[in-house]
């Protein structure tokens, strides 16, 4: 790291002294780079999926299509705003801001360049930073959760909840590996600052290989390549997104969680998936990519890493990540929902635990051993890694064993070929029931989402009234309105 760069690289001691009307041109500037950047990534990907489909995309709106996100922004915010009526209001209200505000939360602590002047006034182009800057990120992307479950169970609607659900338990379960993909980092760079790990990653990784000293990368994706791998992954789930976005699979769920919302609420939500996307390829940036810092060959001009320029090649970071999931969505086709939850318990979870004992372990030893980087990659790191490749490709075996032994029976003409499945014969009366000798959900059958489940009524609507001649009336969801007569048994 050369002087020049070390003299604007900023420090926690640089932070909380600012100006107000700073702050409020921070914070200004901000909000209106988020929202610039989702439109963007809104016509971005809808152009990138179209040339990948080889078709022409959106080109009516603005030069070349360019202005269709804003219009279909503006298209969202003047149309009809429909109410379900058995939506719990003030909920259904609530729960896009709880989706979108910690989504904006999150970017205060992403660092976008070095000290700057800003008339006349040297400030870090940060809105703040804090000793646990990164679990900020990670407490905001945790609270915008509570946005998409409120959301699903108060529609009153049944595919709605289980959008919800499916979102609940896949965001907690992703949130999990993303957490340990990062732990590694901070094991590397001593803090959970986002500016200091930056700055960890601004000089070469001084490296020797039994004798032979050179200066090797010092961004932590090559350092540390399973947490970054294991962070690609987590984050693609993490933000609903294909080939992960189960929680709103329309083959299944008509829409997911947001079926029932429309107008400026439903665009509230999608402003949110959006904004975390931003959120998390600058995350990943800041992390893994040496933050705003230029890449080489270009950090070998001297003025490359300070001024404005940093914010250039900190944003080209992230419109690469952002191809990254567009790419991703228009290659792979979407999970099964079983399959993907076993996928982050059963594979990315243990990865990640046995990815940080292995860094531990390095790390220890070197320190403790005063071993050089290459005695300890090729005593400590290369057996790991062959232990930790073995176990997972006997797992992988084991897990796959019936399906490969059907296979290769299939391939070699098996002497008891497949019975065609019998159809389901339900009773004429009585609780459904499934057929003896078909697979159960909890057996490996296919899972399917149970159809006949009702969502729990709002303790905040009154109970539906019955008309004169006995048959009930369809309830206008209105809190306070009485009928002729309210049903005591449901």
């Amino acid at each position: 790291m050369n002087l020049l760069a070390a003299g604007n690289q900023p420090t926690l001691e640089d932070f909380g002294h600012d100006v107000w009307w700073i702050v409020l041109i921070k914070i200004v500037g901000i909000f209106a780079l988020l929202v610039f950047m989702t439109l963007f990534a809104i016509v971005f990907e809808r152009k990138v999926v179209a040339r990948m489909q080889q078709r022409v995309g959106p080109n009516r709106v603005g030069w070349r299509g360019y202005l269709q996100s804003l219009a279909d922004g503006l298209k969202l915010a003047f149309k009809e705003d429909i109410m379900p009526a058995l939506a719990d209001k003030p909920v259904y209200f609530l729960a896009p801001v709880l989706a979108t505000i910690p989504a904006f939360l999150a970017f205060s602590v992403i660092p976008l360049g070095p000290m700057v002047s800003i008339f006349g006034q040297r400030t870090p182009l940060q809105l703040t930073d804090a000793p646990i800057g990164v679990l900020v990120v990670l407490a905001c992307s945790a609270m915008g959760i509570y946005g998409i479950v409120l959301g699903g169970w108060a529609s009153g609607s049944t595919y709605p909840l289980l959008g919800s659900l499916r979102s609940a338990a896949q965001m907690v379960s992703y949130e999990i590996a993303m957490g340990l993909s990062i732990v590694a980092v901070f094991l590397y760079a001593g803090t959970m600052s986002t500016s200091e790990i930056v700055a960890a990653q601004a000089h070469g990784n001084h490296l020797s290989f039994f004798g032979w000293n050179f200066t090797g990368p010092s961004w932590f994706a090559i350092l540390l390549p399973v947490s970054f791998v294991i962070y690609v992954i987590a984050v693609v789930g993490e933000t609903n997104r294909a080939p992960f976005d189960l929680p709103e699979a329309e083959s299944e769920l008509v829409g997911g969680f947001h079926t029932e919302y429309s107008s400026l609420k439903f665009a509230l939500f999608f402003l949110a998936e959006y904004v975390n996307m931003v959120t998390v390829s600058a995350l990943a940036a800041t992390l893994f990519l040496g933050g705003w810092r230029a890449p080489w060959p270009i950090s070998i001009w001297d003025g490359a890493n300070t001024g404005w320029w940093p914010l250039l090649w900190f944003f080209l970071k992230v419109v690469v990540a952002l191809f990254v999931f567009i790419w991703l969505r228009g290659t792979l086709p979407r999970l099964r929902y079983d399959q993907f939850m076993r996928f982050g318990w059963k594979v990315l979870v243990p990865t990640a635990l046995v990815w940080i004992l292995a860094v531990a372990t390095m790390r220890t030893v070197a320190r403790q051993a005063d071993l050089s980087t290459g005695e300890v990659a090729l005593y400590i790191g290369v057996p790991i890694a062959l232990v930790v490749l073995a176990v997972l490709l006997v797992a992988s075996r084991a897990t796959h064993r019936d399906t490969r032994l059907a296979a290769v029976e299939a391939a070699a003409g098996s002497n008891h070929p497949t019975q065609p499945e019998q159809p389901e014969i339900l009773p004429p009366t009585g609780p459904r029931r499934r057929p003896t000798g078909t697979p159960s959900r909890a057996e490996g059958g296919f899972p399917v989402p149970p159809m006949d489940l009702k969502v729990p009524p709002s303790p905040r609507l009154r109970r539906e009234p019955v008309a004169p001649d006995g048959s009930a009336v369809v309830g206008t969801g209105r809190r306070g309105s009485t009928g002729s007569k309210e049903i005591d048994d449901v």
